[in-house]
């Protein structure tokens, strides 16, 4: 276990790094093109700060996307003190808890780190799900908390952002600006253009990649929480069964969910941040001994 978030880390860097190199290829194929290496420079300071302030606000315009409110443990005492025991049997700070009043059961975490965590359940997962399966579930959103999950997250969809922005903007300069350096081989300008439109493509494969590990970790995390994986492994089968898109959703936070928000289609579970439930349900019967 300790192992695999080990790993974890290390990937998170290489990951990182291919985020980063991919901004630095489209500043290089817009600095060749306009013969001025400073705008390389400017293209991947301009997205760091961007990835920066996703950082901090990134939480924040979740809960608002998706339509998210507060509670106190008078609002839900069943939600509230079963994210209250796990924190303690963690040792982990308690994080805010938040309610989506959405008939789709669903669950997600968020944050920078564990001291300002925020874990929310919508309506329609505490219908469905008895205490144990409810336990389950919020021990995986814990799991993601703990493994530092929420944070790659963020930083994670803010390089998205920023390469898809960086994209457009870099594709578009390319097609009706007026480049200072004339001297540039055609080839370059043909393969930087290619380069500048599978970007954004390449960057969301790397993001799907982070997530589906990260919710295979966090299964195995809350699996281990809880000395319970039938019990998360229920709740899937439930999730399965009862599967539906969120009324508010949105792709930019999609990934953040126990379960996939977005309505299904080919395009969605061809880039879907989430592992088949079918498979996440095989690995926590097959370790079930293990935790």
């Amino acid at each position: 276990m300790y192992g695999a978030i080990g790993k974890n880390k290390r990937n998170t860097v290489l990951i990182m790094a291919a985020f980063i190199g991919l901004l630095a290829a489209i500043g290089y194929v817009a600095s060749l093109y306009f013969g001025d290496v400073y705008i390389s420079y400017w293209v991947i300071g301009g997205a760091l700060v961007y990835t920066l302030m996703q950082y901090f606000i990134a939480d924040k315009l979740a809960v608002s996307m998706t339509g998210a409110r507060e509670i106190r443990k008078k609002d839900n005492p069943r939600l509230y003190r079963i994210v209250e025991n796990l924190s303690i049997t963690t040792g982990m700070p308690m994080p805010k808890v938040y309610v989506i009043d959405d008939p789709a059961p669903n669950a997600f975490a968020t944050g920078r780190n564990p001291k300002h965590a925020i874990v929310a359940a919508t309506t329609g997962l505490m219908d469905i799900m008895s205490d144990r399966e409810l336990e389950g579930v919020m021990a995986h959103e814990l799991g993601h908390v703990k493994n530092y999950d929420i944070r790659v997250s963020m930083i994670a969809f803010g390089l998205v952002s920023a390469i898809g922005i960086l994209s457009d903007i870099a594709l578009r300069m390319l097609i009706f600006g007026g480049g200072n350096n004339r001297n540039t081989h055609p080839a370059v300008i043909v393969i930087g253009i290619v380069l500048i439109i599978l970007a954004p493509i390449i960057a969301a494969l790397i993001q799907m990649a982070v997530s589906r590990q990260r919710e295979y970790l966090a299964d195995a995390t809350g699996a281990l929480t809880t000395r319970d994986s039938e019990g998360l492994a229920s709740a899937l089968e439930k999730l399965k069964n009862h599967s539906q898109p969120l009324k508010r959703q949105s792709s930019s936070t999609a990934h953040l969910f126990l379960n996939n928000p977005l309505k299904k289609g080919a395009f969605t579970s061809m880039f879907s941040t989430h592992p088949p439930l079918d498979d996440r349900i095989k690995r926590l019967k097959k370790n079930a001994n293990k935790f």
